[in-house]
């Protein structure tokens, strides 16, 4: 879906389909049928947008086969479907029994993931459609802190230039620019807007910025209005907003609510866990059953875990989300008299973890759930002050 802002800016709305497992080409052309094109039909949209994902093998493949990327255009435009996003931040596996931490690798010291962001980046300005003013991929924070040695700190650096330099190259052969935007998560080596303007000042940000996750800023409690404040300062832009909400747990010392969350620890993903520290750096465990062992947070204050829980649906009580930072991010982004990015994903890809009494048990389960998160963002957005357009 596309929207314009009073400044002219033409914003896209779409849902990523990391929701999806994705194995092959073929696997994925299949989602567009059983997923996407119902999503699109529930909104009655006559265009929908997808924030693709490509799991390496296939983005290898696509990359050294134009007429492949050709192809793939011309199924998403048959179907009323366009992207003007990619999410590069999974390699591969994403839907593996156990994910957890492999989801960080390759890192940025790795050449390997250079080599993928490249490839996604060429796709890209394949699929964009004729409208789009340009593309965006979005990525890792670097790295898992714990494995960030100054070696590979050093590594990274010089893949980062590298990446700069390609994507100008590719900008001017292409015509149109795809940016790269690192995505601060809780653990890693970029978690927070200060480490971002640290580690990431002085790339090229014609084509490297930020992408920001409303569920990462709301778990490492930072106020989106201070976020923004922060990367306009630096000169670092929004290349991207990936539209999330984490769980909040108002009085995580409650039995009640520790019971609630514990339905929410799963073996597939990391939900790091946060505990609100008044006017400091917030207290944290790398998962959720870590932090529910005793003793393990104080409990004195709420709690935030990364996990994506569904836009449109509060969790039952004693527990809440944090849609209220993803609306004030959405109203500091499009509320004012100019847009400060263009590209919004939904990003909730846990449908399938989440407790059994709120998991889609079928296709078409799943198909409505994106389309009420979609629904709901559509709704904020033109109530911040966007129109939607059509086509």
């Amino acid at each position: 879906m596309r929207f314009r802002h009073p400044d002219g800016t033409v914003v896209h709305l779409a849902y990523c389909t990391n929701v999806h497992p994705a194995g092959d080409l073929a696997g994925i052309v299949a989602q567009l049928d059983r997923y996407a094109v119902p999503v699109r039909e529930r909104l009655a949209a006559d265009r929908l947008g997808l924030g693709l994902w490509l799991p390496q093998p296939v983005a290898t493949a696509l990359a050294q086969d134009p007429s492949a990327v050709t192809g793939l255009r011309a199924e998403l435009h048959a179907r009323g479907l366009e992207a003007v996003t990619l999410n590069g931040f999974p390699y591969r596996d994403f839907h593996a029994p156990v994910v957890k931490r492999d989801v960080y690798l390759p890192d940025w010291s790795h050449p390997a993931r250079l080599d993928h962001t490249l490839d996604l980046a060429v796709i890209l300005s394949g699929l964009l459609p004729d409208t789009a003013a340009r593309g965006s991929v979005s990525t890792l924070p670097l790295g898992w802190r714990t494995w960030w040695t100054p070696e590979r700190a050093a590594s990274a650096a010089a893949r980062l230039d590298e990446l700069g330099a390609s994507l100008a190259r590719l900008a001017r052969s292409r015509g149109r620019a795809v940016r790269v935007g690192f995505e601060p998560e809780p653990g890693c080596v970029v978690e927070r807007s200060e480490e971002a303007v640290r580690h990431l000042a002085g790339l090229d940000t014609s084509v490297l910025g930020v992408c920001l996750d409303t569920c990462h800023t709301a778990v490492a409690f930072e106020e989106p209005a201070e976020v923004l404040a922060r990367y306009a300062r630096a000169g670092l832009p929004v290349v991207k907003v990936q539209a999330s909400s984490a769980l909040h747990a108002p009085d995580p010392a409650d039995p009640a609510a520790a019971e609630a969350l514990a339905a929410f620890a799963e073996p597939r993903f990391l939900h790091q866990t946060r505990e609100a520290v008044p006017d400091g750096v917030p207290l944290g465990c790398d998962d959720l059953d870590e932090a529910l062992r005793p003793g393990r947070l104080p409990g004195r204050a709420p709690w935030r875990v990364h996990f994506h829980v569904p836009l449109h649906a509060e969790p039952a009580p004693p527990l809440r989300s944090t849609a209220p930072v993803l609306d004030a991010a959405l109203a500091e982004l499009f509320g004012g008299e100019r847009a400060a990015a263009d590209h919004v994903e939904v990003e909730t890809y846990t449908w399938s973890v989440l407790p059994e009494d709120r998991r889609p048990d079928t296709p078409e389960a799943l198909a409505d759930g994106i389309a009420a998160e979609l629904g709901w963002a559509r709704r904020r957005l033109v109530h911040h002050g966007l129109k939607e357009l059509p086509g």
